[in-house]
Order: structure tokens, then C-alpha cells, then sequence
């Protein structure tokens, strides 16, 4: 295995990479992606200790969309246990637990450090303790709040961008995967604001759509109704894209017989 530097153009491609592979297998990644968000929803609301296991299981979760993208591309239909194919019982199921807390430690670190800002009105709403309401939104401690934490998860998404998949497929300890991740993002930089760019237009051009939708329909009202299926079939194609950039970044003479998954 290498690290290796990809064009700014190659952001563009794992984007389309991934919508071309989601509508191979559409009802399946569309299904599974689907289990993905009520999965953490139930684990969340656990009593006490929901949040902090719904951040446990996240990196895992997220192999698993990796590990049916890569069934996809072979043609076959990914079943739903591929979901939880790091969680099965194996060399690398205790790191990715390792793995998930870490991701659980530093991201309850990110919201403490943005109850600095507003006292912990955005830690109470972005889990659930608070309601969203437009007066909350829109105070200034709030936003500086938001504004904080979205500094400190960026590096905290490169750190966690490609770790699951170097824990899973390369055997690497947690804590060296979440460095390998980070440098693998800061030296294609370029290719992942494309990447990320390339789905914000795609999000916007959704919203653009169901509006339209609901315009012809003559019903503006409509507009969330058509809207959510939509965007969360979006979330579906950018989990799908997510395994490209990882083939294309840590590039090895024999990916396919050593790195991917078992069907």
C-alpha cells in the first residue's frame, strides 16, 4: 500500500463514480443506507449512554456502505448484513471499536469546546435535548457556536474519512489510521474540495428540482414532501462515493485480491 497524490478532477470522478454505482443497485444502497440512519436512530435513544454509543458505531457503519459499494461494483446485490460486516467476528472488529471510540471521545470534544460559545445551546439541539426553533437559530451565540464546531470537525472528517476502511481492509491500528487519513485528505486537498463541492451543487440542484416539483404542481407546500426522498437518496449516492476515494488514494498493485471485501 501507498499514498498516492490524485488531480483536483479526480474529486469530480469519485462523485460520479458514486452515482453511477448507486443506480446499479438502487433499491439495495438506497435500503441499506436507509438501515444506516434508523439503526443510529434506535441506538440513540438509549437512555444516558444512546449518544455516545450512536458515535461509537458510526466509522463501522460507514465501512459497511463502503463494503456494499464495493459488492456493487462487482455486479452483485449487497445483502443487509454487508452493513455490519465490521461489527462480525474477526481480526479487526476489537480496533474498529477502538476506532468508533476515539470518534466518540473527540467529537464530544468538539461540542465541550463549542459550549465556550453559547453555553451548550448547539450541543443541546444537535442532540436532541433542545428544540430547533428560528429565535435559537438565530442568535449570535448560536451561530458562533455552529461556526466553531464545523473548525474542528473538518479535521476531525479527515481523520475519520478513510480510517475505517485502512482499519478493515489494511489491518492497520486505529490510532495510525487516523493519521494515514488525515495526511491522504491534506495532500489531495484539491481533489476533495472538488469532491465536496461537486455534492454541495448536486444538494442544491435537488432542492432546485423538488421545487420545481412542487411548483408545476401547484402546491409550494409540497416542496419538503418531494424534497426528503430525494435528499436522502443524494446521502445515499455521497456514502456510495466514499469507497473511490479510498481506492484512488491508497492505491496498491493488488487491490482487488488484498483490499476488498469478501463478497
Amino acid at each position: 500500500m501507498h499514498l498516492q497524490i490524485v488531480p483536483a478532477s479526480a474529486g469530480f470522478k469519485w462523485a460520479k463514480q458514486g452515482m453511477r454505482t448507486f443506480w446499479r443497485q438502487p433499491l439495495a444502497l438506497s435500503g441499506l443506507f436507509f438501515l444506516f440512519m434508523i439503526t443510529v436512530s434506535i441506538i440513540s435513544i438509549v437512555p444516558f449512554v444512546g449518544s455516545a454509543l450512536a458515535l461509537i458505531i458510526l466509522p463501522g457503519l460507514t465501512l459497511g456502505m463502503m463494503a456494499a459499494t464495493q459488492t456493487a461494483t462487482e455486479g452483485k446485490f449487497p445483502m443487509p448484513n454487508v452493513l455490519f460486516v465490521a461489527f462480525k467476528a474477526g481480526p479487526h472488529r476489537k480496533t474498529m471499536f477502538h476506532l468508533g471510540g476515539l470518534y466518540a471521545v473527540i467529537f464530544l470534544g468538539v461540542m465541550l469546546i463549542s459550549t465556550l460559545a453559547d453555553g451548550g445551546t448547539f450541543a443541546k439541539v444537535y442532540f436532541g435535548g433542545a428544540q430547533m426553533t428560528p429565535d435559537v437559530v438565530t442568535a449570535d451565540s448560536f451561530q458562533t457556536a455552529l461556526w466553531v464546531s464545523m473548525l474542528f470537525y473538518v479535521p476531525l472528517s479527515m481523520m475519520f474519512w478513510h480510517a475505517p476502511a485502512l482499519v478493515h481492509w489494511y489491518g492497520m491500528p486505529a490510532v495510525k489510521s487516523l493519521f494515514f487519513s488525515f495526511v491522504a485528505c491534506w495532500r489531495n486537498l484539491r481533489a476533495f474540495a472538488v469532491y465536496v463541492l461537486a455534492w454541495v451543487l448536486i444538494f442544491i440542484s435537488t432542492g432546485v428540482v423538488a421545487l420545481l416539483i412542487s411548483s408545476l404542481m401547484g402546491q409550494p407546500q409540497l416542496m419538503t414532501s418531494a424534497f426528503l426522498p430525494m435528499a436522502l437518496m443524494v446521502a445515499a449516492m455521497f456514502f456510495t462515493s466514499m469507497l473511490f476515494s479510498v481506492r484512488d488514494c491508497f492505491s496498491t498493485d493488488a487491490f482487488d485480491e488484498q483490499a476488498a471485501p469478501p463478497p
